[in-house]
């Protein structure tokens, strides 16, 4: 990152953009996320300094483990996968893109994982452009 945001600025720009996001360590501990109110993958503040593994449904619990070895192992960096969730009004499913990111130093040490959601069906229907304050 190119300068410094106060601890403040940080905060809210974490908490500003449009992105759910989790952040695990390199030993799979939950170190923290954002959005916490309005998060689409709601969890208990008590999960903090848990295994992430504790946070996943059983179903998808193998694919989590295989994407984080693979990060640790250094072949992976990235996975982006979407599924469709009913959290629209009324319970109407909605499209939800799900991004892992391998965190690492400048050396290529692991560092852990990010884990990024959002609701991204309201981009779904874009077509055309739209320029600023258009």
């Amino acid at each position: 990152m190119v300068g410094t945001l106060p601890e403040k600025v940080l905060d809210a720009v974490l908490e500003t953009i449009p992105v759910e996001f989790s952040v695990v360590d390199a030993d799979d501990k939950v170190l923290a996320w954002n959005n916490h109110a309005t998060r689409i993958f709601k969890r208990p503040t008590a999960v903090v300094g848990r295994d992430v593994r504790n946070c996943h449904p059983g179903k998808s619990l193998d694919k989590v483990e295989t994407i984080l070895k693979e990060m640790k192992e250094g072949t992976r960096n990235k996975a982006r996968f979407w599924i469709d969730l009913p959290i629209g009004p009324g319970g109407e499913k909605q499209k939800v893109l799900i991004e892992y990111y391998a965190l690492r130093d400048s050396e290529g040490t692991y560092l852990g994982c990010l884990e990024a959601s959002r609701n991204i069906q309201d981009l779904l229907s874009i077509t055309g452009e739209k320029r600023l304050i258009d």
